[in-house]
């Protein structure tokens, strides 16, 4: 029999201390390739799906990324957010399904196989078409694969051995299948109008593929002669004066436009020597014109004058000064006729001018009917052309003159103003961006985003100074301008015959006798009547669809609202050589496509069996059939927008694999995709299906580097998640994901990922008290909830509470939320309050003591459910976790659901009684934080504590607050104990006879 009177006694192979396997040290690095070969070998995903064959299905649905290079952390964010989502809702019990797809056609691939050939010196345009486009398959093969072992190493779950490729052959039928649906319901058609254009990649961009910087351009004020003015005959002869920062546009100018409800101004320009009229100096060629400009924008028009003035050379070495006269027959100053010496000097702005205001102010509709000439009217042809005047509502007073030139081959506003007037395209700039060769001024020179060409002192410039037109050039205009996302080349606004869907067209296909609600079959809303039926337009469908999509966060409806409120007509063609082609046949009689859905079948069919390749190939012949002649058509071979491609994807993944009409339950993608594939997937689905493909959108931001700022290559501060990976494991990566508020722009560095690293040391510390408490469980030792004792229902009412909160986290895709709540709860409600609390009864009490029991039972059910809450963010730790309690070669925490918490007996009181306590707690631990910090007392176990009075028994209260006696009082006081310390369990108790001998409770668990 064990003496307990031995003070000298090691009692500590009488303790039941935790044992596990389970390390501290994660070595994520090293274990998770195990731990997806193991996932591999057991086939987790296929076997997943035929687990939840039958129960409520959850689509999300994968933006394709680009197959080319390695992934980016902006790749990693948004994968694990996806797969976390997926787990999620498979843990929920649904069948989650996620075929990862890639974006395979393109410009971003036919660049990078571009580059290739222009290290080699070569013309992409002489490789023939066929070899061209199988180069850029290849290299979209090879980056699916490396990103696809990339993708899994981030523990990303899903149809490895089936994704999706827009360049399989069937995906490929399918989007040209999505086309013909357009065309065969008249919702497209070709036209010449401005797009944005690329003149280095040669092609029109779509919006999608456009990001905007800061640049310095130059600006030019340049003046047109006014010929003819029907309504204010005072202005012939005058120079009528327009501003602006692409110079290059001026050899395509075909009008000017003026605001009706501005009010304009004739003033005259002199030039004088401050301080010595008599000096001489070097006057510009402009010097005693008088010219048109709005009036509010007077000053800056002469501020602009003064500082070209300022660079000419000055005999006397003074500075010259401009002063702008408004016009009147009072007097004359170099025989122009101006009004009693009222002048604009800096900001000086004259608000009267003499008696006769006639003959100086002008309303812009006085402007009607008059025209101007071209300022190189004297090459004849084109530029001898008069400019006729135009009402514009585009044009306002913020900056420039007031007047705007107009080029309609090289602006929307100038495009749809010039053609309501009888103006079309000339189509001067070629796509390279150089002036076409018969060009009669500047012919066959270019390229117009050159900046030495559309300098000040450039051709361009240098040609309008020449013939007395260019009143002043500087290269100093600031603004944000359109770059191409790939090549970050400046794009240019460029007439080019195009393929369009069009927003704002009646759906004659949808037209209808009476107005009908259309949405529950279709998916808009009742509209107004057109005059033509009661037919909706694509963009009043998809602004209905977008009122009946769920967006996450619910602010992102509005952007997308508004982009889709201002969206030109769709630009589906493309002049590349890589992609889906445009197949249609044109007549060459009529200009108007083939619309046969038997030959629309033919060539689906061809797609299925050659891929998009086969148009490059085909028999046309036989594809148009004996009804039509090939050599009567045009065989139409633009490449599709690839944003129509991904746009296109719902149909070749969701509707192919789940069903006809199934739609996707999540989109989730970047903020940039609203403008993206959020936008193309709307509008392709609306205009074939009448609704999205879509039930909710979720939009996550973007990821930054830990100052803040975006990464680059230039900056240095790229940070790599394979490198995070190789050093941390992904389970760190996933678990700042999750960590982060992701609707906003996050940061990711080095003291980032370690406060990271810190709170998933804490959860896996948690886990690994869990394992070690739980050594040797097993059902037999279960405690029903009837039996325990409060503080284990107060836990369990805990975990209900959490598990309610987490649940709706899941549900709304707030997994930051999520991670914070399951975080706290460990830390927190467990670690620091329960686990502290029951430490002395899981190590000292007796192994079937009632209490432990019960502590241990609520321990499994905490590790059942934690481990489940886990395993969505954690994915590789959780499976680790799982396998060190459960080893099973054909198991997986993976296969687990939600978890069911058992029923508790009684209501929420008990959580409002323990809310005081732990209140009460918390305090007692703040008052015996002096005395530890004095070496009064060592640990709360040697302090005497007074509190007010509680629901609970004293010696209930020196259990929970870990001390050696509780006493009721007035407030909370602290002594030190005089009780001797038991040398087996260490508390300070008043049946320990001497230091070191044992307590009651610790000499009969010894003795049995």
């Amino acid at each position: 029999m064990t003496d307990a009177s031995d003070t000298q006694r090691d009692w500590r192979d009488t303790v039941f201390l935790p044992k596990t396997d389970f390390p501290m040290k994660a070595g994520l690095a090293q274990k998770e390739p195990a731990i997806l070969e193991r996932w591999a070998k057991l086939g987790l995903y296929d076997r997943l799906r035929e687990q939840r064959k039958g129960r409520e299905r959850f689509i999300l649905h994968d933006g394709p990324p680009y197959a080319n290079g390695d992934i980016h952390m902006g790749h990693a964010m948004n994968k694990v957010l996806k797969d976390i989502i997926v787990r999620g809702q498979s843990l929920l019990g649904k069948d989650a399904p996620y075929v990862p797809g890639w974006d395979c056609h393109g410009l971003p691939i036919e660049w990078k196989v571009e580059e290739a050939y222009r290290a080699k010196k070569l013309d992409k345009d002489q490789v023939p078409v066929a070899q061209f486009r199988a180069e850029c398959r290849a290299y979209a093969d090879k980056w699916v694969a490396v990103q696809r072992v990339q993708f899994e190493r981030l523990g990303v779950m899903g149809d490895w051995e089936d994704p999706y490729l827009t360049m399989k052959f069937d995906a490929e039928a399918a989007i040209v299948n999505e086309l013909l649906k357009f065309a065969e319901s008249g919702q497209l058609y070709r036209g010449a109008k401005p797009v944005m254009w690329s003149p280095v990649e040669k092609t029109a961009l779509a919006e999608a593929e456009v990001e905007y910087e800061d640049v310095v351009s130059t600006q030019i004020d340049v003046a047109f002669e006014i010929t003819e003015a029907p309504h204010a005959p005072e202005l012939v002869g005058a120079h009528a004066v327009i501003w602006t920062t692409t110079p290059w546009t001026i050899p395509v100018n075909q009008a000017l436009s003026y605001g009706p409800e501005i009010e304009y101004w004739l003033v005259v320009a002199d030039v004088y020597n401050e301080g010595d009229a008599s000096a001489d100096f070097a006057i510009p060629l402009w010097a005693g014109r008088r010219f048109l400009i709005a009036r509010e924008l007077l000053p800056q028009f002469q501020r602009r004058l003064q500082a070209d003035v300022s660079r000419m050379p000055n005999a006397a070495g003074r500075r010259a000064a401009v002063e702008l006269a408004a016009m009147n027959p009072a007097d004359s100053v170099h025989g122009i006729e101006v009004a009693d010496a009222k002048t604009v000097r800096g900001d000086f702005l004259p608000r009267e001018f003499g008696s006769d205001r006639k003959t100086t102010v002008f309303q812009g509709t006085q402007l009607a009917e008059a025209t101007a000439r071209h300022p190189m009217h004297h090459l004849g042809g084109f530029f001898a052309k008069p400019r006729p005047f135009l009402p514009g509502d585009f044009v306002t007073t913020d900056a420039g003159t007031g007047l705007v030139h107009m080029a309609p081959d090289h602006g929307e506003d100038d495009f749809l103003l010039c053609k309501a007037h009888g103006i079309d395209p000339v189509f001067a700039v070629d796509g390279a961006g150089m002036y076409r060769p018969d060009w009669l001024w500047l012919g066959g020179q270019g390229s117009v985003i050159n900046k030495k060409f559309v300098a000040s002192d450039g051709p361009i410039c240098t040609d309008l100074r020449e013939a007395g037109a260019l009143l002043a050039a500087s290269d100093d205009f600031a603004h944000s301008y359109p770059h191409s996302w790939r090549s970050k080349a400046k794009v240019i606004f460029r007439a080019t015959p195009q393929w369009f869907i069009p927003m704002d067209e009646i759906r004659q296909d949808l037209a209808v006798a009476e107005p009908v609600d259309l949405g529950a079959d279709v998916g808009f809303a009742p509209m107004l009547g057109h005059g033509v039926g009661n037919a909706p337009t694509l963009r009043e469908i998809a602004l209905d669809a977008i009122e009946r999509t769920r967006w996450v966060p619910a602010r992102s409806q509005n952007r997308i609202r508004s982009m889709v409120e201002q969206r030109p007509d769709w630009v589906i063609s493309r002049q590349r050589a890589w992609g889906v082609p445009i197949a249609l046949y044109v007549s060459r009689a009529t200009g108007d496509y083939l619309n046969d859905p038997a030959v629309n079948a033919r060539i689906v069919e061809a797609f299925k069996a050659g891929g998009a390749d086969a148009w490059f190939s085909a028999d046309h012949q036989a594809l148009l059939g004996e009804k039509y002649r090939a050599g009567d058509y045009e065989v139409i071979t633009d490449i599709l927008d690839v944003w129509f491609d991904s746009g296109s994807t719902h149909a070749f993944v969701i509707e192919q694999r789940y069903g006809e009409g199934v739609r996707a339950n999540l989109y989730l993608e970047g903020s940039d995709q609203h403008r993206g594939w959020f936008q193309s997937s709307l509008l392709e689905s609306a205009g074939t299906r009448g609704r999205t493909p879509y039930d909710a959108v979720l939009t996550h931001g973007f990821a930054l580097d830990g100052q803040g700022k975006k990464m680059s290559k230039s900056l240095k501060n790229v940070v790599d998640p394979l490198k995070i990976i190789d050093e941390s494991g992904a389970d760190i990566l996933r678990m700042w994901v999750a960590q982060t508020d992701y609707f906003e722009d996050v940061r990711i560095g080095k003291e980032v990922l370690s406060t990271t690293s810190d709170a998933y040391r804490k959860l896996r510390n948690s886990f690994r008290y869990l394992l070690g408490a739980l050594d040797g469980f097993s059902d037999a030792e279960k405690v029903d909830t009837r039996h325990m004792p409060e503080l284990e229902l107060y836990v369990l009412h805990l975990l209900g509470r959490l598990d309610v909160e987490l649940k709706a986290a899941a549900e709304n895709y707030e997994f930051n939320r999520y991670l914070r709540l399951l975080t706290d709860f460990a830390q927190e409600d467990l670690s620091a309050f329960f686990f502290d609390i029951r430490k002395d009864c899981l190590y000292c009490d007796a192994a079937d003591d009632p209490k432990r029991r019960a502590y241990r039972t609520v321990l499994d059910i905490l590790f059942h459910a934690l481990v489940r809450y886990a395993a969505p963010i954690l994915c590789f730790t959780a499976e680790e976790v799982w396998q060190a309690r459960f080893p099973d070669d054909t198991g997986s925490v993976h296969f687990l659901e939600w978890p069911v918490l058992p029923a508790l007996p009684g209501d929420d009181a008990v959580a409002t009684v323990w809310a005081d306590v732990r209140t009460l707690r918390e305090q007692v631990t703040e008052a015996i934080e002096p005395l530890r910090r004095e070496k009064i007392v060592r640990s709360s176990l040697e302090a005497e504590v007074t509190v007010p009075k509680s629901p609970l028994s004293n010696e209930a209260l020196a259990e929970l607050f870990i001390v050696a006696k509780v006493t009721t009082g007035d407030s909370v006081s602290v002594t030190r104990t005089a009780f001797h310390k038991c040398g087996r369990c260490w508390r300070h108790l008043p049946d320990v006879a001497e230091d070191g001998a044992l307590d009651d409770r610790c000499a009969k668990v010894v003795s049995e």
